[in-house]
């Protein structure tokens, strides 16, 4: 029975897990004024588990890593933003992060499922069989997933500075991470996201240099651009030229601009795939 499952089916069960985490975790706060930390860290998991049947059912029919279309693209990100999430998460100290990233996976994920037009190609063997560039991808992708929880810890951070500034140091604000933590932490995802990123273009560069015809432009660009974003932003704080709640807007603002550069990374948008299948409904 469960073999006869769709990967959408998977994809979309998943979703709806992450979902549910992001409402479990509405009503406790709304009703206990805490994080259900616990909770929602399970229905996460369970989540992540469905999603990871889901793209490696696409991966097996697509004969490499599904990032062939919009749709895959979203979805993988979201999987790289709860991966980190489920191995750092259990440090943060009966933090609101579960909460966040249940959002944002179930955002990613939804609209993503939601677009027919996301999926209506998948394109088969879409990195020619050359596993470097696989890599490449996949790394780039993933590093994407790095910004999106570095997105959500400077989303904290606001809130923490917020309800330091008007005293709100009761309720839910409690549970948040100091704001030197946050601030630690960010620094942290911010320099493993733009060395996961440059090792990408690195792995990239050694076979675009090979042949410089088969270079998307608009891609090279957009990435490289992206990267040249975020390492700057890094290199001012380090610097200590951007601090606090202008480096954490710095960073909300980046990966919102990423998440338009997706567009331009899907290759699906600007070269006809070699072998292409409809998506299942």
């Amino acid at each position: 029975m469960l073999a006869e499952l769709t990967d959408r089916t998977w994809l979309w069960a998943a979703a709806g897990l992450y979902l549910a985490g992001f409402v479990q975790g509405t009503f406790s706060l709304l009703r206990s004024g805490r994080p259900a930390g616990v909770a929602t860290y399970t229905l996460i998991a369970a989540g992540y588990a469905l999603q990871l049947i889901g793209l490696g059912i696409r991966g097996r029919s697509v004969g490499g890593c599904p990032l062939g279309n919009t749709l895959e693209i979203f979805q993988f990100t979201a999987w790289s933003a709860v991966t980190l999430y489920l191995v750092v998460g259990v440090t943060f100290r009966a933090s609101l992060l579960g909460y966040f990233t249940s959002c944002l996976s179930a955002a990613l994920t939804l609209v993503s499922l939601a677009i027919p037009a996301w999926d209506v190609t998948r394109r088969s063997n879409v990195f020619g069989g050359n596993p470097w560039i696989e890599l490449h991808a996949a790394l780039a992708l993933f590093s994407y997933g790095v910004f999106a929880l570095l997105a959500l810890t400077s989303l904290m951070f606001l809130l923490r500075n917020y309800s330091l500034k008007k005293k709100h140091l009761g309720g839910w604000f409690s549970f948040l991470p100091s704001i030197i933590d946050l601030d630690q932490i960010g620094v942290r995802l911010l320099g493993a996201g733009v060395t996961i990123l440059a090792a990408a273009l690195a792995v990239g560069s050694v076979y675009w240099l090979r042949d410089t015809s088969v270079v998307n432009s608009a891609k090279l660009l957009v990435t490289v651009a992206v990267w040249f974003a975020y390492a700057a932003v890094f290199g001012l704080r380090l610097g200590e030229r951007l601090l606090a709640g202008r480096f954490a807007w710095a960073c909300l603002g980046l990966f919102a601009a990423a998440l338009l550069s997706l567009g331009p990374v899907d290759q699906s948008r600007h070269a006809a795939p070699p072998a292409a299948t409809k998506a299942h409904a």
